[in-house]
């Protein structure tokens, strides 16, 4: 089987990583790739989604699998799908799920699914008085795709009023937030829930864990993720029976109803209050990192899995993980996320501990490789390094043992991934 896998992040990279152990494909291509993901496959450089398709024809690509939101939202699937090309991931229409909190928000509330009180509007009066009536903090979200980072947690009222203003303004996000979600604020812990859809059926994915925060403790800036950790011990039997019953299946059956049926992966951004899982957001991807540190605690071959949920036949699979952890350490550029950062060389020390050698790896992201043939850190999240073990403490521990074998100018990561699972262990 020839695979396509478009985009170039660490996300991309670890579906490769994964692809490769599959027997069944014989060769993976990355649409762009990243300067490292050459090593698993051929990077092509085509940009254009009909000129991809064509790429795709020409090629006998037996299956293409979209990485990243935005071709999705830009519909990437239907320019494959008219031209008779097999592609895991969501229609356009159905990626709205993603491409609009608005749709989003309206999606859960037409169909029953639990999530926080909220408004939508582009009118700075009405957020106001929706503003009053909540207590502090207060959640602003732009309408459309910023990068992960279109989410305000407001601490006072004052807060949230000036960062709706910045949104319809245009000064935040641009277009994107011209019309904005108001929420309130859900107090609890936050899970990363992965399903495998192929329209009809559907596939529970262990749950992972994020770090959006960019320093220890969950303090800074929010960022496109820090590290993850999967499965967590803080998502239990009742509460996946509880999305499943409440969430999943209504929401494949909503989108049925409503003339977009659901392929691809949907993302839940879970919220756990008292034990009651409320949607706080949907994706329409995988989430990256939490990719990362699933793809490699996937037994069953990847291939397969892609392949039966992109024909219609998740229901002849039983989907299969290994019974162990993985921990994942983003290391980021020495600017991120305020600034680009200046290239650097990337070295990783020859690992001579087999256990080590054994139970880890890196994911690259933004990375180039020069003329001279070395990496180099290209800014933004550089890579991450993934580390498996049969507790979390173990895999932890070699995540990070990983990262001490790694080494560019600027480098800087969290030193606390998996620390709630641990507390609460």
């Amino acid at each position: 089987m020839k695979v396509l896998i478009v985009g170039g992040g660490g996300r991309e990279y670890a579906i490769g990583s994964a692809l490769k152990r599959d027997k069944s494909v014989e060769k993976i291509y990355f649409a762009p790739g990243n300067g490292a993901s050459d090593e698993l496959g051929e990077n092509i450089s085509i940009g254009d989604y009909g000129e991809l398709a064509d790429f795709a024809k020409k090629n006998s690509i037996d299956l293409t699998i979209v990485g990243p939101e935005a071709p999705l939202v830009d519909g990437i699937v239907d320019i494959f799908q008219e031209r008779g090309l097999l592609i895991f991931g969501p229609s356009a229409k159905a990626a709205q799920l993603e491409g609009s909190k608005i749709f989003m928000k309206n999606f859960l509330s037409r169909h029953g699914i639990p999530t926080a009180k909220y408004i939508e509007t582009d009118s700075l009066e009405k957020a106001s008085a929706f503003i009053e009536s909540l207590e502090a903090p207060i959640v602003v979200k732009a309408d459309g795709l910023c990068g992960g980072k279109g989410v305000i947690i407001a601490k006072s009222h004052e807060e949230a009023k000036e960062s709706v203003r910045r949104m319809l303004s245009g000064d935040s996000f641009a277009e994107a937030g011209k019309r904005v979600v108001i929420e309130e604020f859900l107090d609890g812990y936050e899970l990363s829930v992965f399903a495998i859809c192929d329209g009809e059926d559907y596939l529970l994915l262990p749950a992972a864990q994020d770090h959006k925060r960019l320093l220890d403790g969950d303090e800074g800036p929010n960022t496109g993720g820090m590290g993850a950790y999967a499965p967590t011990p803080l998502a239990n039997e009742e509460i996946y029976r509880k999305l499943e019953e409440r969430v999943v299946i209504p929401t494949l059956e909503g989108m049925k109803e409503e003339g977009m049926p659901f392929s691809g992966v949907l993302f839940m951004g879970v919220m756990v209050v008292d034990g009651e899982p409320l949607i706080l957001e949907y994706n329409v991807r995988f989430g990256d990192p939490e990719c990362e540190e699933l793809m490699p605690l996937l037994k069953t071959p990847a291939g397969e899995l892609f392949y039966k949920a992109a024909t219609g036949r998740l229901k002849e699979l039983q989907i299969e993980f290994y019974d162990r952890y993985a921990v994942g350490v983003v290391m980021a550029s020495k600017n991120y996320p305020y600034s680009s950062s200046p290239p650097s060389e990337i070295i990783v020390d020859d690992i001579h501990h087999e256990e080590l050698k054994n139970n880890s790896y890196i994911a690259y992201a933004g990375v180039t490789r020069m003329e001279d043939g070395k990496l180099y850190a290209t800014g933004g999240r550089v890579l991450v390094c993934v580390g498996l073990g049969e507790s979390i403490e173990e895999a932890r521990e070699r995540a990070y043992m990983l990262v001490g074998q790694v080494h560019f100018a600027g480098k800087q990561c969290r030193t606390d991934i998996a620390y709630q699972a641990l507390e609460n262990g």
